[in-house]
């Protein structure tokens, strides 16, 4: 998600990219099982199950195998994580960081 669409939508979380996965990916390769998948990623079945449930984030070796399967590369999976990772961030700690100057650096 961009800064632009960040400042549109600043109170919507970004779609966390294991949702994306089980709600779009998924039911177009016919409903694939998470077992043939996690299969087909070489990963385990839990690990998949955790990121499809959103309770897991996609590390640079999650991209990749993502960014293969579904033929995309591995630059929108990561991108999608730290725009994700970077809402939550901001909601969290938002007003402390607003508190911190900010320096010129020459």
């Amino acid at each position: 998600m961009s800064a632009e669409s960040l400042a549109r939508r600043p109170h919507r979380a970004p779609t966390h990219p294991g949702v994306l996965l089980r709600d779009t990916v998924l039911p177009a390769l016919n409903n694939m099982s998470i077992t043939q998948m996690a299969d087909t990623l070489r990963v385990s079945r839990q690990q998949l199950h955790r990121v499809l449930a959103a309770e897991a984030g996609i590390s640079p070796e999650m991209a990749l195998r993502l960014g293969k399967f579904c033929g995309n590369g591995p630059e929108l999976w990561l991108n999608m994580q730290r725009n994700y990772d970077l809402w939550q961030a901001r909601e969290r700690i938002g007003k402390e960081v607003d508190a911190i100057p900010t320096m010129a650096v020459a």
